[in-house]
């Protein structure tokens, strides 16, 4: 549970909204390439801008001033990701539960990947026995991936 609670704070898009309550976005000079992109590689952008600000923090302040910010701009959301359940990774749940129900594995296949490489989407089915249980879009294969364990959860749970 910690491990998850862990991953839950330092996801990308957890990372990337510190750095935007920090007023970091402004400060980036992008391409027009990274400023037409998808929204997921703008997060990501923004989530190495705010680790660089911090390791800069660190070698200039030390490592209390780089823990304040810690502190505050990511420990502070433990409480809202406990309450909202955030920390709940789809895909293990589904695994545990398809594990425990059936003793079988899910499978992930890409089924399909429209768009330009800069912006991509992603279709992906998860697959029991052989039999479709879920599938999801995203803008990766690993966003996909999680849609589709949502789904199948769903319909687990129905």
């Amino acid at each position: 549970m910690l491990t998850n609670w862990r991953s839950a704070l330092v996801r990308s898009e957890s990372i990337s909204e510190a750095g935007l309550v920090l007023g970091i976005e402004p400060l980036l000079r992008l391409s027009r390439g990274e400023k037409r992109g998808s929204e997921r590689a703008r997060q990501q952008i923004l989530a190495n801008a705010f680790e660089a600000t911090l390791g800069a923090v660190y070698l200039d302040q030390g490592v209390e001033a780089a823990r304040r910010i810690v502190r505050k701009q990511i420990l502070s959301k433990l409480d809202k990701v406990i309450k909202t359940g955030t920390w709940i990774d789809p895909k293990s749940a589904l695994q545990e539960k398809v594990q425990s129900r059936e003793n079988l594995t899910p499978q992930y296949k890409v089924l399909s990947e429209s768009g330009p490489d800069h912006n991509k989407v992603f279709s992906v089915g998860i697959y029991v026995a052989k039999q479709l249980r879920g599938q999801g879009e995203g803008p990766s294969k690993q966003l996909a991936q999680q849609a589709a364990a949502e789904e199948a959860l769903r319909r687990y749970d129905d």
